[in-house]
């Protein structure tokens, strides 16, 4: 697993419901053991969800075509910093922390965004993971991404 120096939050997106649009916002709040201020997913093992941007472009360039990292659904897309096989790592995104949980697993709405994005995305950790906040805060974009 490596990390390129200067690893940083690109994107940051709130979901306001179930199965509705995705709002880009330029900063938001963590919340301790409940994720994303404002988000619909609140809770349990799946607080904040987080996308690996070099892991997403390799995904849709298979593709032939770009898709907007928004359609992933994920709440965090980070560059330089590979989230495959990560899970019980922390995360530091600003001065907030995050217990990576697990793999998010590409569902069939991938489908939707471009047709054989599900496969693509079913590698390598390619669809992001998942995790818990420990420590909350103010994130931004362009924040530093670190692991602990």
């Amino acid at each position: 697993m490596s990390e390129a120096a200067g690893a940083r939050v690109e994107g940051i997106w709130i979901k306001g419901g179930r199965g509705g649009p995705m709002r880009a916002v330029d900063a938001a709040t963590l919340v301790e053991g409940a994720g994303i201020e404002g988000n619909a997913d609140a809770g349990g093992y799946r607080q904040v969800t987080m996308l690996d941007a070099d892991a997403w472009e390799r995904a849709t360039g298979e593709l032939g075509a770009p898709v907007d990292p928004a359609a992933r659904r994920a709440n965090l897309l980070f560059r330089g910093v590979d989230l495959e096989e990560q899970a019980g790592r922390v995360i530091r995104v600003g001065e907030c922390r995050i217990r990576i949980r697990g793999e998010t697993r590409p569902c069939g709405r991938m489908e939707q965004a471009a047709s054989g994005l599900r496969e693509a995305l079913a590698r390598g950790w390619r669809g992001g993971a998942y995790g818990m906040v420990l420590h909350g805060g103010r994130i931004s974009v362009g924040d530093a991404v670190s692991w602990e």
